[in-house]
Parts: C-alpha cells; sequence; structure tokens
C-alpha cells in the first residue's frame, strides 16, 4: 500500500512544480492553443494560452510509479506496464495532433485517417499482449470474456483461440477508441476534464485495492467472490499516479487555464481508462464510473445524428458542455456543476461494485 501513496504523492509533486516549467518554456516557444472559428465566441480570449500539457500529465504520472517501484522495490508487472504502454502511446498521437495545430496555425491537426491509424496501431499492440504474459497461476493481465464487475459468460473465444483474439482486439480498440474520443470531447473548459479524470481515476484506486484485498490469487484466504484481476495493486499504482498527476495539473488548468491538456492529455487519459477497464475486469462498469464522459460522447452523438436526420439541432451547440455554456452559464459554473455530476456517477459506479460483492 506504501507504493500507492508514493506513486501518488510524487505524481502530484511532479506536475504542480513541473507545470509552470513547461508554460514557461511552451510561452518561449511560441506554443498556443489556436481557437476553432465555430467555437463560443468567448473561448477566442483563450487563443495563444500554451497547450500539450498532458505532456506533465505523461510525465508525473511515469516518474509516479517508478518512484514508488524504486522506494519499494518491486518489479514492474505486466499489467502496469501495458496500461502505461497504452497510455504513452496514445499521448504520442495526441502529441502529434497538437504540435501540428500549433506549428500550422490551425484547429485541425493531424488528419483522421492517420489519428485512427496511430490509435489502432496502439490498441492492436496493447490488445494482444494483454491476452500473453500468463503468470505462475495461469492468469494473463486480460480475459476474452465480456466484464461487468467481474467476467461475465460472454466468451469472444467461442469459436476457439483465433476467434477470440480476433474479436478481443475489435472489442478493446472499440473501448480506446470510446474513451479516449470521450475525454477529448470532455476537454473544452478550463479544468473539466482534469477536474472529472481526477474523480475517476481516484475511483479506480479504490476498485483496484479492493480487488487486491479480495483477490483469487491469495490462496490461502480467497473467497468464493474473490476477483480475478491478475495485478490489481500494481494497477492501484498506475491508477495513483493518475490521480496524482491530474491533481498537479489541475492548480494551473483551473480556470482561467495557464495551460491546456490538449489532445495529448485527453487521448492519453482515455486510453489509460480504457486500458484500466479491461484489465480490472470492469468494462461495463467502467461506462458507470465514467459516466459525465459517456454523456459527453452522447450529446454529440445525438447532434449529429438528429441533424442528419431531421435537419435540426438537440442542443445549441455540442457537446453537452457548450448547450449551457451558449445558454447563459458561466464556464466556471459549468465546470464546478459537471464535476459534482461526475462524483455522483463515480458514487452510483463504486456502490454496484461493492454492492455486487456484498449480495455474493
Amino acid at each position: 500500500m506504501r507504493a500507492v501513496l508514493i506513486s501518488g504523492g510524487v505524481a502530484m509533486l511532479v506536475a504542480l512544480l513541473g507545470t509552470p516549467l513547461f508554460i514557461r518554456f511552451l510561452v518561449r516557444k511560441q506554443y498556443g492553443q489556436f481557437i476553432r472559428q465555430d467555437g463560443p465566441t468567448a473561448h477566442f480570449t483563450k487563443r495563444g494560452t500554451p497547450t500539450m500539457g498532458g505532456v506533465v500529465i505523461l510525465g508525473a504520472t511515469l516518474l509516479g510509479w517508478g518512484a514508488a517501484l524504486l522506494l519499494t522495490g518491486t518489479e514492474p508487472s505486466v499489467s502496469a506496464v501495458l496500461v502505461l504502454f497504452l497510455m504513452t502511446g496514445l499521448g504520442l498521437v495526441g502529441f502529434l495532433d497538437d504540435f501540428i495545430k500549433i506549428s500550422r496555425q490551425r484547429s485541425l491537426g493531424l488528419q483522421a485517417r492517420w489519428k485512427i491509424v496511430g490509435q489502432g496501431l496502439v490498441g492492436i499492440a496493447f490488445a494482444v499482449a494483454a491476452l500473453q504474459f500468463p503468470n505462475e497461476l495461469f492468469r494473463t493481465p486480460a480475459s476474452t470474456n465480456i466484464s461487468f464487475i467481474r467476467d461475465t459468460n460472454i466468451d469472444l473465444a467461442f469459436a476457439g483461440a483465433t476467434v477470440g483474439l480476433v474479436l478481443f482486439v475489435i472489442w478493446a480498440n472499440f473501448l480506446i477508441t470510446a474513451w479516449s474520443n470521450a475525454v477529448n470531447l470532455t476537454d473544452g473548459l478550463d479544468g473539466l476534464a482534469t477536474g472529472v479524470s481526477l474523480i475517476v481515476f481516484g475511483a479506480y484506486v479504490v476498485v483496484c485495492v479492493w480487488q487486491f484485498n479480495q483477490s483469487c490469487q491469495i490462496l490461502t484466504s480467497a473467497g468464493p467472490r474473490c476477483y480475478e484481476t491478475r495485478d490489481p495493486l500494481a494497477l492501484a499504482v498506475v491508477a495513483a499516479a493518475i490521480t496524482g498527476a491530474c491533481f498537479g495539473f489541475l492548480w494551473w488548468n483551473a480556470s482561467p487555464a495557464k495551460i491546456f491538456m490538449g489532445d495529448t492529455g485527453s487521448l492519453a487519459l482515455g486510453g489509460a481508462l480504457a486500458g484500466l477497464s479491461i484489465l480490472t475486469r470492469t468494462e461495463i462498469l467502467a461506462a458507470i464510473i465514467g459516466g459525465l464522459f459517456v454523456l459527453e460522447v452522447l450529446s454529440d452523438v445525438i447532434q449529429i445524428g438528429s441533424f442528419k436526420l431531421t435537419g435540426k439541432r438537440v442542443f445549441k451547440m455540442a457537446p453537452l458542455h457548450h448547450h449551457f455554456e451558449l445558454g447563459g452559464w458561466g464556464g466556471g459554473t459549468i465546470v464546478i456543476r459537471f464535476w459534482i455530476i461526475a462524483g455522483l456517477f463515480v458514487a452510483l459506479g463504486v456502490g454496484i461494485f461493492y454492492a455486487e460483492w456484498v449480495a455474493g
């Protein structure tokens, strides 16, 4: 448990102290945000604000995780490395997207097809590796079973291992794309995505620690409702590092933001959330814990679908936070209320997680 505290604490300090240094570097290089012309007019004042702050979140997460291993004498686990690989890989795709926007002074970055290719390559590598590396108890980091709070009886390998691998790769990449785009859509107001991410990853620290205490791999005390997650404590350390990094970054990202996380941060955080949901066997539960992200995506889907089918818009602007912004709500009010909603979703998700164990 010391590793969890060290990881979160070091990551928070690195992000808190490192972000202003990174801001000064970006200002010196004139790497500022380019604002889309069709967005709310209030956002035009943010033009030139340093972006790519996701670099700090990524760096703080990796340093926090590394410090925890070093100070506790723990070897890196496959599950933790996989989540960090997915987070870093998608962060790199986001970094390329951000850099193109900045260098070419436009709101469109990496071409959509290349963005999909980049996400796909990272996602496929993660998915294939997640079904390898069995431990001494023959447990791999991921499972071909669709999971809710734990693995269900829906097995993607119903027609054999090869079919199972292909279907799992497709399923995993769907989750990775969905979560990375969800966080990306939410990142539209100062501190909004960072604060929601902090709450969601904090919840995953609790989930992972609970799974560790009730692990099926502790053979002397494993009960009938134990969890099959291979490396729950290692995943708790990663989740704590991300939580700490978001804490430190939020100090500078809160309104008025001194820096934006950019696609570097949003894609990285979305990838980490997808990875944690897959490796903790909570793929469907994650949609409840991260319910605020889901609402933002749904608002965008509804808006596009309604306009294409009827020519009418349901919202003044999508995603959802822009609807309230154009309705006259202040940015700070929206962010705080959305944080509250995110907290309610997390409470519901963790409550369901715990209630399932108690009922069993």
